[in-house]
């Protein structure tokens, strides 16, 4: 859909996708040191999109439909797994035949390979996911500058009352 742009006014638009799709259910435990960590559970999480752009000559910004779309595949990746991160300095993931084993302190943590969602993070706490989500949904650059997407914020909430968020400025 191509859509003829006005003279830049300055004026920047927020658009925000809070839809009920755009959750996921997953197990993971937090990381808080060498020695420590939560016990394995999970969450009923949410996440929301806050996208600030200029306006499109025809009194909008763009097709919301795209995002929206594409941060609701990204729980779908998410949805009923197992999340363990393969960058935390504290533990080392090693696939062996259908396992995955977590070495954590000493331990070690098997699980089934089929249950397991490995992700290139840190550790898997809102923060992080927020950056996965982020670093996702700015991976083509091009679209993000025909869109004039000017900023995007990703806030994931574990629950009523808790998330947290990450934005990043676009390069003009």
């Amino acid at each position: 859909m191509s859509m003829q742009r006005q003279p830049d006014s300055g004026e920047i638009v927020m658009i925000r996708l809070a839809k009920q799709a755009m959750k996921f259910s997953a197990g993971h435990f937090t990381i808080f040191s060498a020695s420590e960590r939560e016990r394995l559970h999970g969450h009923n999480f949410t996440v929301e999109v806050d996208i600030e752009a200029r306006m499109l000559g025809n009194g909008m910004c763009f097709d919301y439909g795209l995002y929206k779309d594409r941060v609701i595949a990204l729980c779908r990746e998410l949805n009923e797994w197992m999340l363990l991160p393969t960058r935390s300095p504290y533990l080392r993931i090693e696939e062996a035949g259908e396992q995955v084993l977590a070495h954590f302190a000493g331990q070690v943590i098997p699980f089934l390979r089929r249950d397991v969602r490995l992700l290139p993070l840190e550790n898997i706490t809102l923060e992080e996911l927020a950056r996965w989500f982020l670093e996702r949904l700015a991976e083509d650059p091009q679209t993000l500058r025909e869109h004039a997407v000017v900023a995007i914020e990703v806030r994931v909430f574990s629950g009523p009352g808790q998330s947290a968020g990450r934005r990043m400025v676009m390069p003009q």
